[in-house]
C-alpha cells in the first residue's frame, strides 16, 4: 500500500469525519458523527488547527493528525500541540503514523515553531515506542494536569 500524506483542507472535512469519530471512540467517547463534523468545520473555519491527513494508492483516508497553535512564554516561541493522531486499524504497522508525525515536524519548522507537544495514554505503548523511535522525549521534569469545566 502506497501512502501519501498532505495538508488538509475543509474540503476533506467528509474523509476526515470517520476518523476523528474513530479516534474519540479509542479515548471512551460515544460515536457523534454531526459533533466531529461541526467541530472539524470550526476549527477550519476559525483557522484554529493544521490537519494532516494519510491517503492510500485507492484513495482511501487512513489516518490524520491536527496541531493546534499555542505560544511559549519561556521560549518566546509559537508552539504547537499535536493534539490528535490517528491511523485506521488496517493501516497500522506499516508506516502510516510516522507519515503524519514527519509532516507534522516539518510543518512546525516551516512555520518557526520552537517546539510540537504531545500526550497520550500511559496504556498506549505502541504510540509512545512510534514516538521516541523518531526522536520525541517524555516529559520527566514536569507533571500535566487538568481541570474539567
Amino acid at each position: 500500500m502506497s501512502i501519501t500524506v498532505q495538508q488538509a483542507t475543509i474540503d476533506d472535512v467528509e474523509r476526515i469525519v470517520p476518523l476523528l469519530d474513530a479516534y474519540r471512540q479509542f479515548y471512551g467517547k460515544a460515536s457523534d458523527m454531526t459533533l466531529a463534523r461541526t467541530f472539524l468545520i470550526d476549527r477550519f473555519k476559525n483557522q484554529e488547527s493544521v490537519v494532516f491527513v494519510a491517503r492510500s494508492n485507492e484513495d482511501a483516508t487512513v489516518g490524520f493528525t491536527q496541531l493546534y497553535p499555542i505560544f511559549s512564554s519561556t521560549r518566546l516561541a509559537r508552539t504547537y500541540v499535536l493534539n490528535d493522531l490517528y491511523v485506521t486499524p488496517n493501516a497500522r504497522r506499516i508506516g502510516v503514523g510516522k507519515l503524519l508525525l514527519e509532516a507534522a515536524a516539518s510543518f512546525g519548522r516551516t512555520a518557526g515553531a520552537a517546539r510540537l507537544s504531545l500526550s497520550t495514554a500511559l496504556t498506549n505503548i505502541p504510540a509512545q515506542k512510534l514516538y521516541e523511535s523518531l526522536g520525541w522525549k517524555r516529559d520527566h521534569a514536569f507533571c500535566e494536569y487538568g481541570l474539567a469545566l
